[in-house]
Order: structure tokens, then C-alpha cells, then sequence
């Protein structure tokens, strides 16, 4: 075994603190990454890693191996892609993970159109809304749709991200429109489950957040089963404008409450760190914010409301 994979398989260990996420990172088994860092210890004549029936840690000299070995794996990924940056194709593997809505709505027709460009790149992507560990995971990069926790991940915006309140207008026909948030209490409001707090959505009155109390017979932890029931005249829903934008412009849904600002967010693109960014992760994301603009397609003819909560 060549000494670059036994120091790839130690770094990606102490990346994810486990054989098993290192293993599928590398597209590897526990097993081989586990026998590789073993061979490596074997060659340099000192334990890197001590391991625990509940947890690996490093040693101290695994400590001060590490900074020389990803100094080696960004100085050789490095070296590859100045030979290759070039080349008009893109190979390996890209594995992003992202939002369910926001990617079967907006990333797949992007992803479709990345792959017809780099017919020799391979694409994994996980769909769900729950905030996947990137490193654990192998995975590249993430689109993320919010205000980012706390984290060591590197992010790049893309696009702002608007809360739009709306409904239908056979709705507002038969239970009329609000006027002011306050009067929400007395509407049909579809819940997001997901959120802090489901039975509260956050505007700004009278220059102050206020939370304003809603109700509602349908919880629902997705975003497309709120936009059916608010299609199907059920109620108003709060959902951000990738969702409903481009219905509000056809005249499939009304848009109300639009004088008062709603928390808004971003949408990014979010790396593990690394001093060195893959071509491929890199040429995606510039693809990517190329196509969604500063001004989204989704936001054309939504006029942002006075004052949003800073991304």
C-alpha cells in the first residue's frame, strides 16, 4: 500500500473521528482505512491513534502528524488540479447535500444541466431537511436555506431567501384578507413543524419583532404539503419564495401582509474546511450562484418588504 493513501486514511480518521465515516468518505470499508492507519503506525514506529470501544482521539504524536499530513493532501490536491485546471472536464465523484424542496424545485434542473457539461463527473446527492454532518458524511458541500448555525463550515452566499406570506384567492374570497399580522388570529395558518416555534410567525410592527401567535389544523414538516393546502384553499401559509414565488406571479396565489417585514434568511453553499477547494466543488457553486443571480428568477415582481432581519 502506497504511503499517500495510508496518510489519506489517517487524516480523514481524525477528520470524522470514526473509521466508518472515514471509510465512506473514501469509498472504503472500516476495515481497509482501520489496516491502513495500522500499516502507517507499523512504518513510522509510533501510535497516531488511540482507540476506545466509544471513541478515537489522537496521540500526542498523532497530533503533531496531522498538520504536516493535511499540509501534504492540500499541497498534493493542490499540484493536481494546476495540471488539470485546464481541462474542460470534470471527473470523480461531486456529493452534495441539500433541502428537499429547494432541490427537486431549483437544483435539479441545475444539477441536470451541470452533469449535460461534465458528462464525466459523477453526481451523489442526498435529499433532506435535516442538517447532515459534512465531514462525517463525505460529503462536499451542502446548499443550506436559513440563518447558519455556529460552525466551523465554510460558507459562500448565494442568494437572499424570503419569507412570503400567502394564500389563495378563493380563500381570501370566503374568509377575507388580513390586513395587519395581528389579524392572522383569526385565519386558518398553515404550521411548519420544523421550526422553533410552529404556532408563531415573526414579523416587524411599529418598527419591533413581534411574534404573532397563529393556528391551525394542519402541522406539517414540509413545505410542499403546506403549499397544497394553501393551494387547495385551506389557509395562509408563511413559506419562503422559492416555493411560491413564481405562483404569486402567475396569479396562482396572493400574496398579503406584505408591508410587514417578515426574518429573512440566505441561501449558501457550505464546505467542510480545508484550505483547498475541489474544482468540481468550486466550478458547481460558481455554476450555481450564476444561475439563481443575485436577484432570484423565483423573486421576479416580489417587492421585499421594508426592512428584513440580516442574513
Amino acid at each position: 500500500m502506497g504511503r499517500f493513501e495510508e496518510v489519506q486514511a489517517f487524516v480523514r480518521t481524525a477528520e470524522a473521528q470514526s473509521f466508518t465515516a472515514a471509510g465512506q468518505r473514501l469509498g472504503l470499508s472500516k476495515s481497509i482505512v482501520s489496516q491502513r492507519i495500522a500499516d502507517l503506525e507499523a512504518r513510522l514506529g509510533v501510535r497516531l491513534i488511540n482507540r476506545t470501544t466509544r471513541r478515537l482521539s489522537l496521540t500526542e504524536a498523532g497530533v503533531g502528524f496531522l498538520a504536516g499530513a493535511e499540509r501534504v493532501l492540500s499541497e498534493m490536491a493542490e499540484a493536481e488540479e494546476r495540471a488539470t485546471r485546464d481541462a474542460t472536464e470534470l471527473r470523480g465523484t461531486l456529493r452534495i447535500a441539500a433541502p428537499l424542496s429547494f432541490a427537486l424545485m431549483h437544483l435539479q434542473p441545475a444539477i441536470f444541466a451541470f452533469m449535460t457539461a461534465h458528462p464525466a463527473l459523477e453526481v451523489h446527492l442526498d435529499l433532506n431537511d435535516r442538517l447532515l454532518d459534512l465531514v462525517a458524511g463525505g460529503w462536499d458541500m451542502a446548499v443550506r436555506i436559513g440563518r447558519l448555525p455556529d460552525s466551523s463550515l465554510i460558507a459562500r452566499r448565494l442568494a437572499p431567501a424570503l419569507m412570503v406570506c400567502c394564500a389563495s384567492q378563493d380563500y381570501l374570497d370566503r374568509h377575507g384578507t388580513p390586513m395587519r399580522p395581528e389579524d392572522l388570529s383569526e385565519h386558518e395558518c398553515m404550521r411548519y413543524a420544523g421550526s422553533d416555534r410552529p404556532d408563531a410567525w415573526t414579523f416587524q410592527i411599529d418598527g419591533e419583532w413581534q411574534s404573532i401567535e397563529v393556528r391551525g389544523r394542519l402541522v406539517t414538516n414540509n413545505g410542499e404539503m403546506s403549499l397544497g393546502a394553501v393551494m387547495a384553499g385551506h389557509g395562509i401559509a408563511l413559506l419562503p419564495s422559492f416555493m411560491v414565488g413564481c405562483r404569486i406571479a402567475q396569479g396562482e396565489l396572493v400574496r398579503v401582509l406584505a408591508d410587514w417585514p417578515t426574518k429573512h434568511g440566505a441561501i449558501h453553499a457550505v464546505y467542510p474546511p480545508t484550505r483547498h477547494l475541489p474544482a468540481r466543488v468550486r466550478l458547481f457553486t460558481e455554476f450555481l450562484a450564476e444561475r439563481i443571480g443575485r436577484e432570484p428568477y423565483w423573486d421576479t415582481g416580489l417587492t421585499p418588504a421594508k426592512a428584513s432581519m440580516p442574513d
